[in-house]
């Protein structure tokens, strides 16, 4: 039996671009171009007529545009996904076409690679959509998913009020060493690049990017195992990661709303959820940072470094985050500094969680060829800071859940006590 295609339905007023579409699909043995339209109007009516798994959309149309076509499409066909092209790459633009339906945003001119591995992305995503459908929604919009295991996992979010201080280069080493502390005991862990406009974390791990978080922006009433997969990327290590959009304006696609909800679901997946964050309050970063069960806080022994982390000791104090919830760790030591962890946890009246010592040629080496210390050299000052780093996490969070459990069992004792005085 043939493999069944991908059914592709072109919508662009212009004949040169409609026929170079259809070249550039030819040869694809799983897609087909089953019709195409000479306007949004025209597009409408194939969709409906055809029923194609994918709708190459122009935005830029005489008459209805390819917003107003993509919003009726997705109304009326809603099997159809609709990737948007557009010669302008404006936040704007990407802002609109997500909001209408889109589930993908192509700038022209885009190559024939380009073009495909979109259209089967894109197709890989919404193929699950008809699976889930009649599926109970959650009271955050995502899909309720029938069985699914309970919240368990921990949010360990890598933060810095001030750049350069190497917070992807401890989350990314964090991950990997938690993820190696767990062998045999069937712990999993994730690691999320929220520095959404320029993330690293797929550089470093040599990642080749096909899928990011941006794909999770237009279903986040779909929210569910099988769609975090699909948008995983998967290192050697056997840590998953959720990165970054591939460029700047993508980042616009993901609203601080989203962040509890994808959190959320990763949490009800992984034990440990790692967190590289960017080095800026707003919406973006609260959430996560709000969201979390251990803040990580990156400084370095300089005065402006410890002038920032001051700052926002402030604002976690405004914001009544408990004081184990933040760890402070120490960055780029180096021994002969007149500025000593004891001087930095005086001065900042908290204590220093851990110390990563200085290395800048090991690590960037490792930077510069994907290959995180924790792997390519385990026994190097650095790796071991991190790894005793995540040992010093996990006990932690460890005690935190001994804690919370026995305030449970002291909460059922004194309980029961009150309903024998009352009843007894």
């Amino acid at each position: 039996m043939a493999e069944e295609k991908i059914r592709v339905l072109i919508v662009d007023d212009i004949p040169e671009t409609r026929e170079n579409l259809r070249k550039l699909l030819y040869f694809e043995t799983d897609i087909e171009v089953v019709a195409a339209a000479i306007s949004g109007e025209e597009g409408i009516k194939l969709a409906q007529e055809h029923q194609p798994d994918i709708v190459l959309m122009d935005i830029n149309m005489p008459g209805l545009d390819g917003i107003a076509a993509t919003e009726a499409i997705t109304q009326e066909v809603p099997f159809s996904q609709v990737i948007m092209m557009s010669v302008q790459g404006e936040a704007d633009y990407l802002r609109r076409s997500m909001q209408a339906g889109a589930r993908q945003f192509l700038i022209k001119p885009f190559s024939s690679d380009e073009l495909v591995s979109t259209i089967r992305q894109v197709h890989e995503l919404g193929a699950r959509r008809p699976i889930r459908a009649g599926q109970p929604v959650g009271p955050g919009g995502e899909a309720a998913v029938g069985g699914a295991p309970s919240e368990r996992g921990k949010i360990i979010a890598v933060f810095s009020p001030k750049g350069g201080t190497g917070c992807t280069v401890v989350a990314v080493n964090l991950a990997l060493a938690l993820q190696r502390l767990q062998e045999g005991q069937n712990k999993q862990v994730v690691l999320m690049d929220a520095s959404f406009q320029f993330g690293d974390v797929g550089v470093m791990m040599n990642l080749q990017a096909s899928r990011s978080i941006a794909d999770l922006a237009s279903h986040m009433k779909e929210l569910d195992q099988d769609m975090f997969e699909s948008t995983f990327m998967a290192h050697v290590s056997g840590v998953k990661c959720l990165l970054a959009p591939p460029s700047p304006e993508m980042a616009d696609l993901v609203l601080p709303d989203h962040i509890p909800a994808i959190l959320g679901e990763l949490k009800r997946h992984f034990d440990y959820i790692v967190v590289d964050t960017w080095s800026f309050l707003n919406d973006l970063v609260l959430n996560v940072l709000d969201s979390a069960d251990r803040i990580l806080l990156l400084a370095t022994p300089d005065i402006p470094s410890l002038k920032n982390t001051k700052f926002f000791f402030d604002v976690t104090d405004a914001l009544e985050y408990p004081k184990e919830k933040i760890l402070l760790v120490l960055n780029k030591i180096d021994r002969t500094s007149r500025i000593t962890a004891k001087d930095i946890a005086e001065s900042l009246k908290h204590e220093v969680s851990g110390q990563i010592a200085l290395d800048g040629r090991s690590v960037a080496q490792s930077v510069n060829r994907g290959t995180p210390l924790v792997l390519a050299d385990r026994r190097s000052p650095v790796a071991q800071n991190i790894i005793d780093l995540a040992r010093y996490v996990i006990e932690s969070l460890e005690k935190v859940e001994e804690e919370m459990e026995e305030e449970k069992r002291s909460a059922s004792v004194r309980s029961g006590r009150r309903k024998g005085r009352l009843f007894g």
